[in-house]
């Protein structure tokens, strides 16, 4: 998947194997999406790429030789009613931000949750990522009447 933005273009591709350079990315993105969450290690990136569960896509950006700028995850699992997928952790290098990054990578889940057999995808996404927010309703998702909750297993 390609995504054009000021003539740069962006490369959207799995991560199929937990490498140095995949480790760093995460180092440099995680802290822009969550500052409670520690980035993963080589340890759980490779559980992750390795799993069936969870698909792990970057974004290349083409101009700067395919620095990786920007990532997502989408977990896909069978449950009785069918198969669930969720987009979860988007995350765009503040560098890259506002050149369709956001967009390339969620273009490329849908396709793939679309190939796997899901209805349809969900994710949630809080209200203060406006930019975030105003991608996801133009792309077609809609916000759901629903109640979203979470039971904490820490502390």
């Amino acid at each position: 998947m390609t995504g054009e933005g000021h003539g740069d273009a962006v490369f959207v591709e799995e991560a199929t194997e937990c490498t140095d350079e995949l480790v760093a990315a995460f180092v440099r993105l995680i802290p822009q999406l969550s500052s409670s969450s520690p980035p993963p290690g080589s340890g759980e990136l490779t559980a992750m790429v390795g799993s069936e569960a969870s698909t792990v896509l970057v974004a290349r950006d083409g101009g700067l030789g395919g620095t990786i700028v920007g990532s997502l995850t989408l977990a896909m699992f069978r449950i009785p009613t069918g198969v669930r997928a969720w987009i979860e952790d988007v995350v765009v290098d503040e560098s890259a931000r506002g050149r369709g990054v956001g967009e390339a990578l969620t273009q490329e889940a849908l396709g793939r949750a679309r190939a796997a057999g899901a209805r349809t995808v969900e994710l949630t996404s809080r209200p203060s990522r406006e930019a975030a927010n105003r991608l996801y309703l133009r792309l077609g998702f809609e916000v759901r009447d629903t109640n979203v909750y979470r039971f904490s297993l820490e502390g």
